[in-house]
């Protein structure tokens, strides 16, 4: 099916006794290496701030140069929030299983699909890392994978993200711009996520859609995800367009609602995708393609019995008290003396709104953009005077990535340098900055 033509889906009824074969299974392993983890986070404080009186100014302008107020924050940092990209990572571990790449792929879209279940709950704003500012996290003890991202640049801001597990990779760089248009604040993440398979060797890229926050001046803030993904595999030239279809209040459409067929080599259709970003995904195989009689001839896809790839999970217990915190989002923010001292855990304007201290929250977070500007102002004067003096200038550096050419996409990408974990197993943090 060539991109941007529609087409007719018949499915047979819904496979009952397969209606939900693969969620994530959050109750972690039993054993004594499976490190015990926090199941709650302090409430969060009863506060609240106009966003009209803080933002009415900047219509048009870019909102990462304009200093927030934690009033608007959640006690995480955006490298935490892009962690949990990977909370449904049973999905891959699924994918990971299939002998069928089409069927691969039909996990690895409802695994894009379900990273933004999280927004239709929270829209909170997480905290803008510092430069050199890292996170990483562990949970190869119980979800069978570990992660380490860093900021690499402030302006524009970027993290490098890298998730490691036994049967599959996931890696990407990440740089967000973001417009206030006065009605609603849109979000747009640019940058190629990268996902390989060690089993089948499949290796798949995928972009990120349009983030739109609607209600910014008044009524309640709800958060809508909207533009096409191409999920696609380069080992097979298997691919998918996940289509992110605006909520609007005159479309009969079920809100949120994100559909996709996967096409393999030779551009035959294989399974039809749908369902919504914050419930969850279907797949139904493609038996037999005819074409409409009527209308424009839209091809129509016959389909065996639907399977149900991917449900969200159910909130956990008093969320709303926790910023809709999900079970992984509550353990992310605790304190561990093992992690890098670059790490978001110890960041003190965070760990300060955690505990309910806003006020001193605040201070903290105007030192440490006061610090970081301080510094920035440094390098900009060295470079001045290498140029003077018609020396190369290096300028910063990132400590666990670095540039690189992209063999797939054919441009420079931050690639993860490998040396994270073994510092970590002795203790050498002496090459990380001092940003806190």
């Amino acid at each position: 099916m060539q991109p941007g033509v529609e087409a007719v889906v018949q499915i047979s009824k819904l496979d009952e006794g397969n209606n939900l074969p693969h969620r994530l299974k959050t109750q972690p392993k039993v054993g004594p290496m499976v490190k015990q983890r926090r199941k709650k986070i302090p409430e969060k404080p009863n506060q609240s701030l106009s966003l009209w009186s803080i933002i009415k100014n900047c219509i048009g302008k870019e909102l990462s140069r304009i200093p927030m107020p934690v009033n608007f924050n959640e006690p995480l940092s955006m490298l935490q929030r892009l962690t949990e990209d990977v909370f449904y990572s049973d999905l891959l571990n699924m994918a990971a299983q299939c002998d069928d790449t089409c069927e691969e792929m039909a996990y690895v879209a409802a695994f894009i699909t379900s990273a933004y279940a999280e927004t239709s709950v929270r829209t909170t704003k997480p905290f803008n890392p510092l430069l050199g500012e890292t996170f990483e996290c562990d949970r190869m003890d119980d979800l069978g994978w570990r992660a380490i991202s860093e900021q690499v640049s402030h302006h524009p801001p970027a993290a490098a993200f890298h998730v490691e597990s036994k049967d599959w990779t996931l890696w990407m760089e990440t740089t967000i711009s973001s417009k206030f248009r006065g009605k609603y604040l849109q979000i747009f993440p640019q940058g190629t996520a990268h996902i390989s398979f060690k089993k089948s060797g499949s290796h798949y890229t995928y972009t990120r859609v349009t983030v739109t926050v609607h209600n910014i001046i008044v009524g309640k803030l709800w958060v809508d995800q909207s533009g096409e993904c191409e999920l696609l595999n380069h080992t097979t030239k298997d691919v998918c367009r996940l289509n992110f279809k605006p909520t609007s209040y005159f479309s009969r459409d079920v809100p949120r609602k994100v559909t996709g067929v996967i096409m393999d080599g030779n551009n035959t259709a294989k399974y039809v995708l749908s369902g919504t970003w914050d419930k969850k995904m279907e797949c139904a195989e493609v038996q037999n393609i005819t074409i409409e009689k009527s209308g424009r001839g839209k091809p129509v896809y016959n389909c065996g019995a639907t399977k149900v790839l991917w449900q969200r999970n159910p909130p956990m217990p008093n969320c709303e008290l926790m910023y809709n915190f999900n079970e992984l989002a509550v353990t992310m923010n605790e304190p561990d003396d093992d992690v890098a001292p670059t790490d978001s855990r110890n960041r003190p304007d965070q760990r300060l709104m955690e505990d309910g201290y806003w006020d001193e929250a605040n201070q903290e977070k105007l030192r440490l953009e006061d610090k970081q500007r301080s510094k920035r102002k440094k390098r900009e004067s060295e470079a001045a005077l290498a140029a003077e003096a018609g020396k190369p200038y290096e300028g910063y550096r990132p400590v666990w990535f670095e540039r690189r050419m992209d063999q797939i996409t054919k441009s420079m990408a931050y690639t993860y340098k490998g040396d994270y974990w073994g510092c970590k197993e002795k203790q050498e943090w002496n090459i990380c900055p001092d940003i806190f």
